[in-house]
């Protein structure tokens, strides 16, 4: 279970001075974060420890995480900001 104290953590975390990063990173923290199921709030907090030159890569959708759990957390990140294909 995370705390508001947790949160606040993960939002200065989301903090990564790469734009394109804290577009994506803040907003969801504030706005999608406590909605997750317990797995998923894990795998964002995994994801939040890689590199910010992976993370760009796989935001900007590059390329793919290797990890499962990674790229589940990147899709999730990527479809709440991404507008459905018709």
């Amino acid at each position: 279970m995370y705390t508001e104290e947790d949160v606040r953590r993960l939002k200065w975390q989301s903090r990564r001075g790469m734009l394109e990063l804290d577009v994506l990173f803040i907003p969801f923290v504030e706005e999608a974060f406590l909605d997750l199921p317990e797995d998923d709030k894990d795998r964002f907090v995994k994801l939040l420890a890689c590199e910010d030159t992976d993370l760009f890569v796989w935001l900007m959708e590059r390329e793919k995480p290797e990890d499962p759990d990674l790229q589940r957390m990147v899709r999730i990140i990527l479809d709440r900001v991404q507008p459905a294909s018709s």
